[in-house]
């Protein structure tokens, strides 16, 4: 199976829309496999683990993001849900996680 090079996208932080959830998912699954099979050039690798921590942090704020949405609604508070607002205040709330 031919693999295609993985290259970090010249993204703009401020411009850049994110992928689905899906779709960084796949792309990070191409990564990992790409530098499991150790054949990339160093500078190439780098790129790709750089890119493949961004997929992973999006990944995990997606996957946080929903497991909240979840809580709320298992608790009965249908409400509208706003992910960055539930994020500051988990982070003004010290951050607690269940475990």
């Amino acid at each position: 199976m031919a693999t295609k090079p993985i290259t970090a996208p010249d993204t703009d932080s401020a411009t850049a829309t994110a992928p689905s959830f899906e779709n960084a998912l796949n792309e990070l699954e191409g990564i990992v496999a790409a530098m499991e099979a150790g054949r990339m050039p160093l500078q190439e690798a780098l790129d790709a683990y750089k890119r493949g921590m961004a997929l992973l942090r999006q990944c995990q704020e997606t996957l946080s993001a929903a497991e909240q949405q979840i809580r709320i609604l298992d608790a009965n508070g249908l409400r509208d849900f706003d992910a960055q607002e539930e994020a500051s205040a988990g982070d003004a709330a010290g951050g607690e996680q269940e475990g």
